[in-house]
C-alpha cells in the first residue's frame, strides 16, 4: 500500500540482501521512521516492543528473525534457543508460533551450511505469500461489500456502506493489504462508496494512529470516533457491517482480537448489524476448541496510565492522564464467542464461525491440521 504515493510493505529485505527493514509503528502517525533488524535481538525487541504488531506481520517478522539468528550461528541449539526467545514475545498471535514451527520443520533436516540461505528464502515465502492471502481475503470480503450495498440500495437506502473497524488489521498489521482493511481498500479502488467509523482502540490507540494513517495515505473517507460510540452508532442505524481482524481464531470460531472487540460484537448483535471477521487461515489454531484457552497477553499498565502525542510545540512525549499512584489493568486481547460473528473472511472464501466450517480450512501450507480438535491445555490471562 501507500505512504505519500510511495508503495510500501511493512517489512522487507534491505538492500545488503539479508538485514531487514521494518516502518517503526510505535512512532507512526506523526514521524515514518524505518528501523533495521540485523539480529536475533533487535527482531526479539521490535515484537515485544510493537514496532511491528498485528498476528501476520509479527509472524513475518519472527520468520526473518530466526534467520537472522541462523546467519550467525546455525547449529540446534542457536536454532532452538532463537525459537524460544522469539515465541516469548507476544503469547497471544497464534501466526508466531505458525511461521516459526513451519521454519523449523523445513530447516532441521538441513546442515548448519544450508539453514541460513534457507532460512532467509522461506522468510521470504512467509511474507510473499501473506501479501496474496490478504489480497484473496480482499477478493472475498469486496462480494459482501457489494451485497450489503446492493441490499441497501434496493431498500431505497443512500450514502456509502459505513463500515466500523477497530483496532488496525490494516497492510501495517501484515505484509501489505490488510485482512479487515483490504475488502475496504479493494471497494474503494473499484468506485464503490464506503465510509469508515474508526474506533480509536485505547490504549495505544492503534486505530487513531494506525488506521486512520492507512486510510488516509490510501485516501479511504474515513471518522475517528472514540471507542464508546461504537454502540451509539449502531443504535442510531449509521454502520452497516463490522469489520474486525484477529489474532487467534479457535477451532470452534471463538475469536480472539484486541480488548474492546467483544462489545463491538454484542452491540452489533443487539442492532441487527453483521459482524464479520477477517483473517488468514494461518490465523486459525486447530489445537484450541474454546475461546477461554487462549493465552491472554497483560501489557504494562503504563499504557493505560499515559498518552503519546505530538504537542503544539510539534515534539512527541507522553503524559499522564490518571492520579500517581493509580493501578491499572491491562489485558490486550478478549475472546468473542463465535455465536456473536457473521462470519469469517478467509483467503479460501468467507465461512461460517463453527467447527465444522473451519475444519475444512486447510492451514497456510495447504494442508489440513491433523491436530484439529485435539484442543491443548493452557492457561488463560495472567
Amino acid at each position: 500500500m501507500r505512504i505519500d504515493g510511495r508503495h510500501y510493505r511493512s517489512i522487507w529485505l534491505a538492500e545488503d540482501g539479508w538485514s531487514v527493514e521494518i516502518i517503526d509503528q510505535t512512532k507512526l502517525p506523526h514521524v515514518v521512521e524505518i528501523a533495521r533488524l540485523k539480529t536475533l535481538a533487535d527482531a526479539t525487541h521490535a515484537i515485544r516492543a510493537m514496532l511491528v504488531r498485528g498476528a501476520p506481520l509479527i509472524g513475518a517478522t519472527a520468520a526473518y528473525g530466526l534467520a537472522l539468528a541462523l546467519r550467525e550461528r546455525a547449529d540446534d541449539a542457536t536454532m532452538a534457543e532463537a525459537r524460544a526467545a522469539l515465541m516469548a514475545t507476544r503469547p497471544t498471535a497464534v501466526n508466531l508460533r505458525w511461521a516459526l514451527e513451519r521454519m523449523a520443520r523445513a530447516l532441521a533436516p538441513l546442515s548448519e551450511s544450508e539453514r541460513p540461505h534457507t532460512a532467509h528464502r522461506l522468510a521470504d515465502e512467509i511474507a510473499d505469500e501473506d501479501v496474496a492471502t490478504n489480497r484473496q481475503i480482499g477478493v472475498h470480503g469486496l462480494k459482501l461489500i457489494r451485497k450489503i450495498a446492493a441490499d441497501k440500495a434496493a431498500r431505497g437506502g443512500e450514502g456509502p456502506v459505513r463500515i466500523l473497524t477497530h483496532c488496525n488489521a490494516g497492510w501495517l498489521a501484515c505484509v501489505d493489504w490488510g485482512t479487515a482493511t483490504a475488502p475496504i481498500y479493494m471497494a474503494h479502488d473499484a468506485g464503490l462508496a464506503v465510509h469508515v467509523w474508526v474506533s480509536e482502540t485505547r490504549p495505544r490507540n492503534q486505530g487513531a494512529a494506525i488506521t486512520a494513517f492507512e486510510l488516509g495515505q490510501h485516501g479511504v473517507p474515513h471518522t475517528l470516533v472514540v471507542d464508546n460510540a461504537a454502540g451509539h452508532l449502531m443504535q442510531q442505524g449509521l454502520v452497516d457491517m463490522v469489520l474486525v481482524g484477529s489474532d487467534r481464531t479457535t477451532a470452534a470460531g471463538d475469536v480472539c482480537n484486541k480488548i474492546g472487540t467483544y462489545l463491538k460484537a454484542l452491540a452489533a448483535r443487539d442492532n441487527g448489524v453483521p459482524f464479520y471477521v477477517a483473517l488468514p487461515s494461518s490465523t486459525i489454531d486447530q489445537e484450541i476448541e474454546a475461546g477461554r484457552d487462549v493465552p491472554i497477553e497483560e501489557r504494562d499498565g503504563d499504557e493505560v496510565l499515559c498518552v503519546t502525542g505530538r504537542g503544539s510545540d510539534g515534539a512527541l512525549g507522553r503524559v499522564a492522564i490518571a492520579p500517581r499512584g493509580t493501578k491499572a489493568r491491562n489485558p490486550a486481547f478478549d475472546v468473542t464467542p463465535a455465536r456473536l460473528v457473521s462470519g469469517l473472511i478467509t483467503e479460501r472464501g468467507v465461512i461460517g464461525a463453527n467447527a465444522r466450517e473451519i475444519g475444512g480450512v486447510a492451514d497456510a501450507s495447504g494442508k489440513p491440521d491433523a491436530r484439529r480438535g485435539a484442543a491443548r491445555a493452557k492457561s488463560c490471562a495472567k
